[in-house]
């Protein structure tokens, strides 16, 4: 198969010959259609997110396609199904081999290109604020029950709001009944995320978050403060992220955009009650607990009707032959592109 190779960095990147890869028990082969840039794909490149043991080196978290093959075991997946799927890597090549639960019928309504851009944000957000966070099922961090409490909408904030996981994760909010703040940089990408349905967007060029947060929350019962936030920073709001939290809040941070280590202020937690979080899709194993598959399980049960009711939707910004994948990691690292890039096989 065609399969794209690096050395080291976005420019490394080229089309080579490679094996083609065999459905293992368990596993289906998928003849890729099409494949999303991420900016762990870039990250990857350079040397900064090696992937898990075990799986392949080729980059690519997320694809759509036909399955061609289908491995000992797999029952209710067969040969020419239209499916999406959550990779560990491999989606930048003609084929992939994927285990069955990480596999996702194509939502309805959407093309089978456009489903390549699902897997990885919807695994992501879901994971983190529903199934971590508790948003949507009426519990609070500390374990005590909205209703019970009389707390009213919950209070979300979500950074990089203009960003693939940032506008799937607003309009799940949204769909879920929580109110949205975000940050975002820029005029454009400040009306992209009030388009999406925020009800607040801080321009952190210009603004500083913290504030407008505790301004935003000063009317509500449980204190001023969100009660989940999801972080792609790390340590360079850390501080500042413990500083928004209400009561019983909790802190989600799922990247390292802003640096790896910072001073965890247990002070600042103590008396909010206040949880820190730190966690990764990519490395989770296929099954049991936390596992893949039952994230793609609710996913699909939860995610793809708000898809197809158009409560949640996703935007294509290029579709770049594969073999141009150099072109559309470079065009993710300029920051200009406003959607996702897709990279499609012919």
């Amino acid at each position: 198969m065609k399969a794209i190779a690096y050395d080291n960095g976005p420019d490394s990147l080229r089309l080579i010959e490679a094996d083609d890869p065999v459905a293992a028990p368990g596993e289906v082969l998928i003849e890729v259609a099409a494949t999303a840039v991420n900016r762990a794909d870039l990250l990857q490149s350079k040397g900064h997110y090696p992937p898990p043991p075990g799986a392949s080196e080729i980059l690519g978290l997320e694809c759509s396609g036909r399955i061609s093959a289908v491995g000992e075991g797999v029952e209710d997946l067969a040969s020419g199904d239209e499916v999406c799927a959550l990779l560990a890597g491999g989606g930048y090549a003609e084929k992939v081999a994927v285990p069955a639960g990480q596999v996702m019928p194509v939502p309805d309504g959407v093309s089978l290109h456009e489903a390549a851009t699902l897997p990885e944000v919807a695994a992501t957000v879901w994971s983190n604020l529903v199934m971590t966070g508790g948003l949507g099922r009426g519990v609070l961090a500390a374990g005590a029950r909205w209703g019970d409490l009389e707390l009213g909408a919950p209070r979300v904030l979500i950074h990089g709001g203009a960003g693939g996981i940032g506008s799937h994760a607003i309009q799940v909010c949204r769909a879920l009944g929580a109110r949205v703040a975000t940050t975002a940089g820029g005029p454009e990408k400040v009306q992209k995320c009030r388009d999406l349905g925020a009800d607040l967007v801080i321009d952190y060029r210009d603004e500083d978050f913290v504030d407008r947060v505790k301004d935003w929350t000063d009317d509500d019962e449980r204190g001023r403060g969100v009660d989940l936030i999801l972080d792609v920073m790390g340590a360079k709001y850390l501080e500042p992220n413990i500083a928004s939290l209400a009561p019983d809040g909790r802190l989600i941070v799922i990247g390292m955009q802003g640096g790896m280590k910072g001073e965890l202020n247990l002070g600042a937690l103590l008396p909010r009650r206040a949880g820190v979080i730190a966690t990764n899709l990519r490395a989770r194993p296929v099954d049991g607990p936390g596992g893949k598959t039952g994230i793609c399980r609710e996913v699909v049960e939860n995610v793809w009707p708000l898809v197809a009711a158009g409560d949640v939707t996703t935007r294509v910004s290029r579709e770049i032959p594969l073999e141009q994948a150099a072109e559309a990691l470079a065009l993710l690292e300029s920051g200009t592109s406003h959607g996702k890039i897709l990279l499609t096989v012919d």
